[in-house]
């Protein structure tokens, strides 16, 4: 399938999923009424405290797998970047984190989730919040111009991971952070679970290994590179999943039992060399 048939299908499926939050319902990223990557993958990532003060709707439409905004120690004043914003609970967490003197930014191509994520803002009363509508392969921002990234289960999803990681370090400040949860493989994935593009959609196919992840980012220009695991999924867990995917479960579990992880990946863009023209440093 090519990048931008791919693209299509995860912009239906993540339309999909919006349209069940704003008819009231819960969002299913997966390829039926009970497929999802939502579960186990997407619970119990946010405590209470964070979602009492988030509307109903942005933690409904919750897709992740992973809370970025717990792990990214943004500061008051940062400029954030959410990719792939979705229903924009990741987004509102993080303009409480900088503050008013901060701004945070959601990016998403998916019409649906935007109109979601901009009746959220408006909920919630966000004013340093800012939701732009586009894909994380083309960031619509000028470079050097974004402390810290975070993302949420979402540059999986791409078809093209390495020009996702090449605009991310293009559009942050130099010393800037990449701050991004995401489901990563350790070790071979069976080559049915890759070929199935429901899987892909649900979170899961498209997924890199853990040491390719890593040499994508230094390709980028990325330095500091950290994989924290912060869950690692059980073949049991993913029996529904598979079976919906039309996967014999008993085959295909010993296959991939603690294979896949949900981790925080955290990278740095260098700082720029500080400039000096004192006679001890220029020739």
């Amino acid at each position: 399938m090519s990048e931008s048939n791919l693209q299509e299908v995860v912009k239906q499926k993540y339309g999909e999923a919006a349209r069940q939050v704003a008819a009231g319902g819960t969002a299913k990223c997966g390829g039926g009424a009970e497929l999802s990557c939502c579960d186990p993958i997407t619970s119990n990532l946010y405590d209470e405290a964070q979602k009492a003060g988030l509307p109903a709707e942005a933690v409904a439409a919750s897709l992740g797998c992973g809370n970025p905004t717990a792990l990214a120690q943004l500061q008051p004043g940062e400029v954030v970047l959410d990719l792939g914003s979705g229903g924009g609970i990741d987004v509102l967490l993080s303009a409480k984190r900088v503050g008013p003197t901060g701004k945070a930014y959601g990016l998403d191509m998916t019409d649906e989730m935007l109109a979601l994520a901009r009746e959220n803002q408006k909920k919630a009363g966000a004013t340093n919040v800012k939701f732009l509508k586009g894909s994380i392969e083309n960031i619509p921002l000028p470079e050097n111009s974004v402390d810290v990234i975070i993302s949420n289960c979402v540059i999986n999803l791409s078809g093209d991971k390495d020009r996702v990681l090449a605009e991310a370090f293009r559009v942050l400040k130099p010393g800037g952070r990449l701050a991004v949860s995401d489901v990563v493989v350790r070790g071979e994935v069976p080559a049915e679970i890759r070929k199935s593009i429901e899987l892909w959609v649900g979170c899961v196919a498209g997924a890199l290994e853990e040491a390719e992840y890593r040499e994508k980012l230094e390709r980028a220009g990325f330095a500091s590179i950290d994989v924290e695991p912060t869950r690692i999924y059980k073949a049991e867990e993913a029996r529904d999943f598979l079976a919906a995917a039309g996967m014999d479960p008993e085959a295909v579990a010993p296959l991939i039992d603690g294979k896949f992880m949900s981790a925080f990946i955290r990278a740095t863009k260098p700082a720029a060399p500080k400039s000096c023209c004192g006679p001890s440093c220029c020739s």
